[in-house]
C-alpha cells in the first residue's frame, strides 16, 4: 500500500495575471479580515528587503497545535500576492478555501504556484477551483505538487 509523501512547499497566491488588483484589497483589509477569522494571529507591517514595498507577516492558527506563516504585498493598485512558508498540500487547501470563499470578491480570481514547481522552472500559477468544497481544492493543490516533485 502507497503511502501519501507529505511534503512541505512555499505556496505563492495572486489574483489573475490579466487583472493584477482584481481583489480590490489592501493589507488593512487582510489585516483586518485574518484577525476576524483566525484566532488570535501574529501579524506585522515590515518592508520588503528584496522590493521596499510594505507587506504584511503573519502567523495563522489553522486548527489545534497546527499554525501556518505567511507574507502578503498588496500595496500597488495591480499587484497583490499571498505566500504561505513551508505548507503541505492540507494547509495550504484551508487557506485557500478561506482566501477563495471569504476574502477575494469571486472565487475565480485566486491562482496558485509552488516554490517546487518554480524550482523546477514552471512560473505560470494554476488556477485554484472555482467550485467545489475542501476536497476539490486539496486535490489540485496536491495534484500541483505531486506534478513538481521530483524527488
Amino acid at each position: 500500500m502507497a503511502t501519501e509523501r507529505n511534503i512541505r512547499t512555499n505556496i505563492g497566491f495572486y489574483p489573475p495575471q490579466e487583472d493584477g488588483g482584481a481583489w480590490r484589497s489592501t493589507l488593512p483589509s487582510l489585516e483586518h479580515a485574518l484577525q476576524q477569522s483566525f484566532p488570535d494571529p501574529v501579524i506585522e507591517r515590515t518592508i520588503s528587503p528584496l522590493h521596499g514595498e510594505q507587506v504584511l507577516d503573519f502567523e495563522i492558527t489553522l486548527a489545534p497545535d497546527v499554525w501556518i506563516t505567511g507574507t502578503a504585498s498588496m500595496e500597488e493598485p495591480d499587484y497583490a500576492f499571498i505566500t504561505l512558508v513551508d505548507v503541505t498540500a492540507d494547509e495550504a487547501a484551508v487557506f485557500a478555501m478561506w482566501l477563495r470563499d471569504s476574502f477575494v470578491p469571486a472565487p475565480d480570481l485566486v491562482r496558485f504556484v509552488s516554490s517546487l514547481a518554480m524550482a523546477n522552472g514552471e512560473e505560470r500559477p494554476w488556477v485554484l477551483p472555482a467550485t467545489g468544497g475542501s476536497e476539490e481544492v486539496l486535490a489540485e493543490i496536491r495534484r500541483h505538487i505531486e506534478t513538481f516533485d521530483v524527488f
